[in-house]
């Protein structure tokens, strides 16, 4: 099995931990947060493929965290309840979570939800490996662009930049956005970074396809104007 990130947000230490380590024995890289703030945080630097997500949590709600990642990502949710949280069930689903397990629960059927859960292919993204568009593909295992026929070097932070537009093709994103998306909400400089970082992933777009395919929308932002591949 190839190494997959998994993140378990969970403020009860010892079942983090027993999460953990069936998750690890199952051959997954797991990373951990004890709270709402730092699984958002620990979200957006790593990129997890898939989240384990309890909805009492402290600094910020479960239900407001699964929210928030499902804004910025496509990764799996699988939510984690008591019984008597019906209710709690019905809005994450409605939120966008992808699977809920109740506690108290077995550590092997989290395993087996997890697994099946990842079997799944998230809107036709042949599994998420790579976004295909007519003149750029986007590996996103392999953190590699190839743009008219050749491959693009880009930095970490330039193809984060691309890949996020490139998910969001045809919507406005403004600088802000963008900035919590590929920089992180504990980013502190100017927002204008963004368009440092926007003409040289567009510059080397053009220099491979002769086309722009990021657009400037003045006074709002950028948004990645070419078709997908159907």
């Amino acid at each position: 099995m190839s190494e997959t990130n998994i993140l378990v947000v969970e403020d009860e230490r010892a079942i983090q931990n027993v999460i953990k380590t069936y998750l690890e024995n199952a051959g997954y890289h797991v990373l951990c947060a004890s709270d709402g703030l730092e699984g958002l945080d620990l979200f957006r630097e790593y990129e997890p493929r898939l989240v384990i997500l309890d909805l009492n949590l402290p600094t910020i709600d479960g239900m407001e965290v699964a929210a928030t990642m499902r804004a910025e990502s496509d990764a799996y949710i699988l939510m984690l309840t008591a019984r008597s949280e019906e209710d709690d069930r019905i809005s994450g689903l409605k939120i966008g979570a992808d699977d809920y397990i109740t506690k108290p629960f077995s550590p092997r059927e989290m395993v087996a939800r997890v697994e099946a859960i990842l079997r799944r292919s998230r809107n036709g993204d042949e599994q998420g490996l790579h976004l295909k568009f007519r003149n750029v593909t986007l590996h996103l295992d392999a953190h590699e662009v190839f743009a008219g026929g050749e491959k693009i070097v880009m930095t970490p932070t330039e193809f984060k930049l691309l890949r996020t537009l490139m998910k969001n093709h045809g919507a406005v994103l403004s600088r802000e956005q963008l900035v919590t998306r590929v920089w992180g909400s504990n980013y502190y400089g100017n927002d204008r970074v963004v368009d440092v970082y926007v003409g040289q992933v567009r510059r080397k777009l053009e220099e491979s396809t002769g086309e722009i395919l990021i657009e400037t929308v003045r006074g709002v932002g950028y948004k990645f104007i070419d078709e997908p591949i159907v």
